[in-house]
């Protein structure tokens, strides 16, 4: 019996990925929002950001980063003021930039509103590092809080996929065991890997990206997000 559905974040519910052009809005948009001399800094900023925040943003890692303090050990480091609420202003005006170029589609929506019709209960696990509560904000502005039953991110658990905590954590919240569950998600080794390790069915989402790189090979893929329900529909008629 199929109870539930997990959904990554970045390239399953929202198109993702590493704009230069973006980064540099942020910067400049985060650097005005810690004011006084930040903003003519932004070049030596965005240079230092590279080593020290970036590389291991990118990283393959188990632990997430506390991005803020990562953010503030740069500014603190430039002599801009490093302090926890310097850091949150940079980070929240950053946030804001990132938001607004990734809107969520109308048939993502569509999506979460089938598979909640079908009585299935909806989560998020994501590796996502801002503050969870921007996060929180953005996906209510999105309208994708409202449809959620649980949400595992690694800005709160502490940890990234494919790590099973997130899956656990998802699941205890929902109250689910993993072979009840299905995890839908864009990346082999993150979301299939981590998910089928936990005793998950798993989709790749393949309608924003195709990741294949090194993982193992998912239940099913869907290459549009109508795909979804069909696959939840069909598992769902198996039993």
């Amino acid at each position: 019996m199929l109870r539930a559905i997990l959904f990554d974040w970045g390239n399953t519910l929202v198109r993702s990925g590493l704009d230069p052009e973006l980064l540099a809005e942020g910067h400049r948009r985060g650097l005005e929002a810690v004011g006084g001399e930040a903003p003519a800094r932004c070049d030596e900023f965005t240079e230092r950001y590279a080593d020290a925040v970036l590389a291991p943003l990118l990283a393959q890692r188990d632990d997430e980063v506390d991005y803020a303090a990562l953010v503030g050990a740069v500014l603190a480091d430039l002599g801009l003021g490093g302090d926890a609420d310097a850091a949150r202003r940079f980070v929240a005006a950053e946030h804001a930039v990132w938001r607004v170029a990734h809107p969520l589609e109308e048939e993502v929506l569509a999506m979460l509103d089938e598979v909640r019709a079908r009585g299935l209960r909806v989560g998020l696990v994501s590796n996502l590092f801002d503050p969870p509560d921007l996060l929180r904000e953005t996906f209510g502005e999105l309208g994708v809080l409202q449809r959620l039953d649980a949400v595992a991110l690694s800005a709160e658990v502490g940890l990234r996929k494919p790590h099973p905590a997130l899956f656990e954590h998802a699941l205890s919240v929902l109250d689910v065991p993993p072979r009840q569950a299905v995890h839908v998600g864009d990346r082999l080794r993150e979301d299939v890997g981590g998910a089928t390790a936990v005793g998950m069915r798993t989709i790749q989402a393949c309608w924003y990206a195709v990741d294949d790189g090194e993982g193992p090979e998912p239940t099913a893929r869907a290459t549009a997000t109508g795909d979804v329900v069909r696959i939840v529909d069909a598992w769902m008629q198996d039993g």
